[in-house]
């Protein structure tokens, strides 16, 4: 008879978050300590599970005398992921704001710059150091990536970034999943949501090639 397969760690958080959602409650470390196996999840598991949970900003922690309580709400992730919206949409406004101030900037500087020989000969000058400051970046490209430093934390940090963006996946696919079995009658409420915070049908773990050694 074969061994039952235990739970990863995303399906780990989905069961603790489960407890939050069903019971809408405040609890503490050992409270949770006694209820995550009642979900599958064992007792020495629970606080590691938590504190993840905790630094993704889905549950949230806070100390009260010399107790620690923690808690979450499913309308918590719902506006986590407008706030990210949100978020977004203003940093897509400021930016827009900022090109036309450079279009202006840029406009204003071509007053006075008409073309003349002295223009022609400063030009001809500035190409020609740009084009030697070119080759020595060349150069020194050429040395920094044969340095082993450099190369290993590029790597460390593509990895680090690889694992969050994919972390953040599993917990918007564990939201949706959880939305599904506990809200089936609002199926298109929650469909129209995704839509509105940017989440669609396309949404997919990001894949990278293998670093080499």
């Amino acid at each position: 008879m074969s061994k039952k397969r235990g739970l990863s760690l995303e399906e780990k958080r989905e069961k603790m978050l489960q407890i939050f959602y069903e019971s809408q409650d405040f609890f503490l470390l050992k409270e949770l300590e006694k209820l995550g196996p009642r979900k599958g999840v064992i007792t020495q598991s629970v606080k590691d599970v938590v504190q993840s949970l905790v630094d993704d900003d889905l549950v949230s922690k806070d100390k009260i005398g010399t107790s620690v309580y923690f808690w979450s709400l499913p309308s918590c992730a719902g506006n986590q992921l407008r706030n990210v919206y949100r978020k977004l949409e203003s940093d897509v406004q400021s930016s827009k704001r900022r090109l036309a101030e450079l279009d202006d900037q840029c406009s204003a500087l071509k007053k006075g710059r008409e073309e003349s020989d002295e223009r022609e000969e400063a030009l001809s000058n500035l190409k020609k150091v740009e084009k030697k400051h070119n080759e020595l970046k060349d150069e020194m490209a050429e040395y920094a990536d044969n340095d082993p430093a450099a190369f290993e934390a590029m790597k460390n940090a593509i990895l680090v970034a690889h694992a969050a963006a994919n972390r953040w996946t599993d917990n918007i696919f564990t939201l949706r999943q959880w939305c599904s079995n506990n809200f089936p009658e609002a199926k298109e409420q929650l469909e129209h949501m995704y839509q509105e915070v940017g989440i669609t049908d396309d949404l997919d773990y990001l894949e990278m090639s293998t670093l080499g050694n």
